[in-house]
């Protein structure tokens, strides 16, 4: 039997990469040493800029021409760092000569000795994954799950009047409406978001073990924290004064854990989307040329939502892994969340896909009311609840003599169902005032949603 060609090993860069590429700008191998590069050569701007070691400012065109380093990066350099990444086993050491080779080839050879000036490998990493991880969060992960909250808050609207049966432990139970449940989902994610969206990314840039041991060597008149933070604020992240050797890499674990939180609440969505389908309440709209099973031609199967509970699990316990091991490092540096930090994409990987399918689902089903309708119709026993209210309500205010309103529902609808027309007799028959009487006759299981639609509108201006 003959070999593969070479094949993706991981289904995000195979199956599914049209749906979460767009995270590989920056959260791929490439993607990384872009940044480097991007922080190397902010660096040395930042240092000649306040001319340091004899150096002068560089011309508006040097700058430019030397941020093109890292603005133009593609397949050319690529090449050269894993040509050269085999011969020094260092990742950040083979960006350190790549910046060194091309300011050869800019004619800035005099400012060469600046390149990787007084950092250790954390300080460019920690700000190269900060930089990273917060475009791939803001630029992508961000507005998909923002593009299901709106989807959700549409559907909310349209449905906003839906009445349905309730079901609490898988019971019948008080109506209210899709609308409202939907917008539940909507409250949370909405929540969730927001606090994504205040995250913190941060970066040490302080030397070998946080105490710019060196860089005071070199230079003692120089208050090099605060040139550290500018430099840092500078390029749009937050900075870290007190660490180890590394950034502590909290920031991360906070994000992850909200990020994890927002699939958990998504993965509750899958679920109900998916019981409601099972229900018959959503009906599903067939694609063109899809097939449902390979034996069974009439099955249009819920696998979008299958699909985005799988993905939410192993990217919910992805991130958690890295939550947990992100947290610790031995004293003042080991070396375990340098392999972990390369799996951040994967955990955001399967997030982005898992949102993808819950867009793609949500907009291919319809809501089919007849069953909604029907489902209300047979469980007529769900009103005992507002009888029982109202019954104890006509007691307090004096216009009742019974002695045990829940009990005489109980007894009247526990484990069996009551039609429409029983109801109503018993209803008739019961020691309360005349307006209560009339309240309880009206109503039908469809109308007793009490506030469900107005609740919609929490989310609808949002």
């Amino acid at each position: 039997m003959t070999s593969l060609p070479p094949q993706p090993l991981s289904p995000l860069d195979g199956r599914y990469a049209g749906a979460v590429g767009a995270l590989s700008e920056y959260l791929s191998e490439a993607g990384l040493n872009q940044a480097r590069v991007e922080v190397e050569v902010e660096w040395l701007i930042a240092l000649t800029d306040r001319s340091l070691f004899g150096t002068s400012p560089l011309t508006d065109a040097e700058k430019e021409s030397l941020r093109g380093l890292y603005r133009d990066f593609g397949q050319a350099e690529i090449d050269w760092l894993a040509e050269k990444e085999a011969v020094t086993r260092h990742d950040v050491k083979a960006v350190e000569y790549l910046v060194r080779d091309r300011l050869s080839a800019l004619g800035l050879d005099g400012i060469a000795e600046l390149t990787h000036f007084a950092c250790t490998s954390e300080d460019i990493n920690s700000a190269s994954y900060a930089l990273t991880v917060q475009r791939a969060v803001t630029r992508v992960w961000l507005p998909k799950l923002q593009g299901v909250i709106d989807t959700l808050r549409r559907l909310a609207e349209q449905h906003r009047d839906a009445a349905m049966l309730s079901r609490t432990h898988g019971q019948p139970a008080t109506p209210t409406t899709m609308g409202k449940e939907l917008a539940v989902f909507v409250w949370r994610l909405e929540r969730v978001a927001a606090q994504v969206a205040a995250s913190e990314y941060l970066a040490k840039f302080s030397g070998a073990t946080g105490t710019w041991s060196a860089h005071l060597s070199a230079e003692p008149d120089v208050d090099w924290p605060e040139l550290s933070r500018l430099f840092i604020e500078g390029l749009g992240i937050g900075f870290n004064v007190l660490t180890t050797q590394i950034e502590s890499h909290d920031w991360q674990v906070e994000l992850y854990d909200r990020v994890r939180h927002a699939g958990g609440i998504l993965h509750n969505l899958a679920t109900d989307v998916w019981t409601y389908i099972s229900l018959g309440y959503f009906s599903q709209i067939p694609v063109a040329g899809a097939t449902g099973s390979s034996t069974m031609p009439h099955k249009i199967n819920p696998i979008r939502f299958e699909n985005a509970e799988a993905n939410l699990e192993i990217s919910g316990g992805l991130l958690a892994t890295l939550a947990a091991t992100l947290v610790t490092s031995r004293l003042q540096r080991d070396l375990t969340d340098s392999t972990t930090q390369r799996n951040i994409g994967v955990g955001l990987g399967h997030s982005l896909l898992a949102l993808d399918n819950l867009q793609r689902g949500l907009g291919e089903i319809a809501l089919a009311q007849p069953v909604l309708d029907a489902d209300l119709d047979g469980n007529w026993e769900v009103l005992a609840e507002a009888i029982q209210t109202v019954v104890r309500a006509e007691i307090a205010a004096g216009r009742s003599q019974i002695t045990d309103p829940y009990a005489l529902l109980k007894d009247l609808t526990r484990g069996r169902r009551v039609g429409g027309p029983e109801l109503a007799e018993f209803v008739r028959g019961l020691d309360i005032g005349d307006a209560a009487k009339e309240r309880l006759l009206a109503l039908t299981p469809a109308t007793y949603t009490g506030l469900a639609s107005a609740l919609v509108d929490e989310v609808a201006a949002r």
